[in-house]
């Protein structure tokens, strides 16, 4: 199987973090693979989904209930192309949905049925990053065999520092190149 005919989902949620998932799309389109990007409604309050469609030149999935192209409903059939599955950014809040298998969005739902290996790129809070929740929420991922791309310490865009920062895109597709190749 070449790069090309490999798929790649990314997830994008409502984090100010989500600015560098286009340049992350852009970075996965380069390097030949297809990408398809599922966003929550919080992510499109920081990217449109004209930039995502634009960089992927595929179309983007943002609502779980919208009418398929096809009979087969678009959370599952995409789970069902996929090669990889990164998530970046990843807010707590989705975190916790994974841990705890909710899938009440398009991205959460398309994760939830997705068999390909999961990436996950936290980006949030330091506070909320070191809160007992959220690191029980990333470990159930890991022991699940979720690649967690744990995030910087640095500037954030709350005005504290400390860990929080989404890695860069290209640290990101470095981790997601060792997983499809």
């Amino acid at each position: 199987m070449s790069k090309k005919d490999k798929i790649v989902i990314l997830g994008v949620t409502g984090s100010i973090a989500a600015y560098k998932s286009v340049e992350l799309a852009r970075l996965i389109v380069k390097a030949g693979y297809a990408v398809r990007v599922v966003m929550t409604a919080a992510a499109g309050r920081f990217v449109s989904e004209l930039t995502f469609r634009t960089v992927s030149q595929h179309p983007v999935l943002n609502d779980m209930f919208a009418p398929p192209v096809e009979w087969a409903p678009a959370h599952i059939a995409w789970a069902d192309q996929a090669d990889a599955m990164l998530i970046a950014p990843c807010t707590a809040n989705v975190m916790a949905k994974l841990a705890h298998g909710l899938a009440d969005d398009a991205l959460t739902a398309v994760a939830l049925a997705c068999p390909a290996p999961l990436l996950v790129a936290p980006a949030m809070n330091a506070a909320m990053w070191q809160h007992p929740a959220t690191a029980a929420n990333a470990q159930i991922l890991k022991t699940r065999g979720a690649v967690m791309i744990e995030p910087a310490a640095g500037d954030l865009a709350c005005g504290t520092a400390g860990p929080g920062r989404m890695s860069e895109p290209a640290e990101i597709f470095a981790a997601l190149r060792k997983v499809v190749g």
